[in-house]
């Protein structure tokens, strides 16, 4: 592939096509920034990069992604939704709904923007894996990505894809081109949290979750930068799955829940074989966990599970 050529290609094809404004469902991961700049170098301030706090978020992550996309050039507004997204979810626990319930709130929120904007087309950074996961056609769904079969039949804006055909390598290949800062930043599911935290979604377990991934990501890259790991996993994170187990806290009973961390080599994200991670650094991500997190966490499992007959994500 050349990301050159490619880019060239899809700057000529969205001007031709966007003829009015346009909003861009940002998250800063590396797809939908990628599209962004894409998508800005061919209609610039007719473009509205939107980045929704959905209260899902990782630990500090709306105040580094800002500082970001003005680094960028992009003309952009965050919304904070929290309560919406909380709210939408209540009660539920099944992962295709909460997906869903997702998706569709993503996408009244980005046609009020839009409203506001003036726009007519909504841009998304979806790739392949999330299309061809979702299902359709002979296709199985092997799980609903918010951004495709989340989309609601009855939406008014008209879609902007132009990664759909990629997967994450390629996309990867077109960062490093267009110098984009998170070309190597690991994948982040696109409803964040709240698909690693199994089961009904509370603000309680969403902060658990929220310290326990950043605990996991500040050792794997710490053990990276020592030299204790060659190559850091594909994507590495944690889950908090709803399994409590008896655990001791000084000398007093605790029955807490379990965290589970995953981490996994890949190349495109269509397979993936778990990272054979040093006993050390496992042990100082446990410890780190259940010191941290107190009663709360009792228990740290490590996922050897590959890509198949497992899913990277749980949910």
């Amino acid at each position: 592939m050349d990301p050159g050529r490619f880019v060239e290609e899809q700057v000529r094809s969205v001007s031709s096509s966007v003829q009015g404004r346009a909003i861009v469902a940002l998250s800063g991961g590396v797809d939908s920034t990628v599209a962004a700049v894409i998508v800005n170098r061919a209609i610039g301030e007719r473009l509205l990069a939107v980045y929704v706090d959905t209260g899902f978020m990782r630990k500090g992550e709306t105040e580094r992604l800002s500082s970001m996309f003005s680094g960028l050039g992009l003309n952009h507004r965050i919304v904070r939704a929290s309560d919406e997204f909380f709210d939408a979810l209540e009660g539920e626990s099944d992962a295709e709904r909460k997906r869903v319930i997702i998706g569709r709130k993503f996408i009244e929120l980005f046609e009020k923007e839009a409203g506001e904007f003036d726009a007519e087309y909504l841009v998304q950074g979806t790739i392949a894996p999330d299309w061809i996961e979702s299902g359709g056609s002979l296709r199985d769904r092997i799980k609903s990505h918010h951004n495709v079969a989340g989309l609601p039949r009855e939406m008014k804006l008209k879609l902007v894809e132009p990664l759909r055909d990629l997967y994450k390598d390629e996309v990867r290949l077109v960062a490093r081109y267009l110098n984009i800062a998170v070309s190597e930043r690991q994948p982040f599911p696109g409803p964040g949290l709240a698909v690693r935290v199994l089961g009904s979604v509370s603000r309680e377990d969403v902060g658990i979750e929220r310290e326990a991934c950043a605990i996991v990501e500040e050792e794997i890259e710490k053990a990276h930068a020592e030299g204790k790991i060659e190559a850091l996993p594909w994507q590495y994170f944690s889950v908090l799955i709803p399994v409590r187990s008896v655990g001791v806290q000084g000398d007093v009973r605790a029955y807490g829940r379990t965290i589970v961390v995953r981490a996994v080599m890949s190349r495109d994200a269509m397979t993936a074989r778990f990272s054979h991670l040093p006993p050390e650094v496992l042990e100082n991500i446990s410890t780190r966990i259940t010191n941290t997190l107190g009663r709360s966490v009792t228990r740290v499992v490590y996922d050897i599970t590959n890509k198949p007959p497992g899913t990277i994500e749980w949910e």
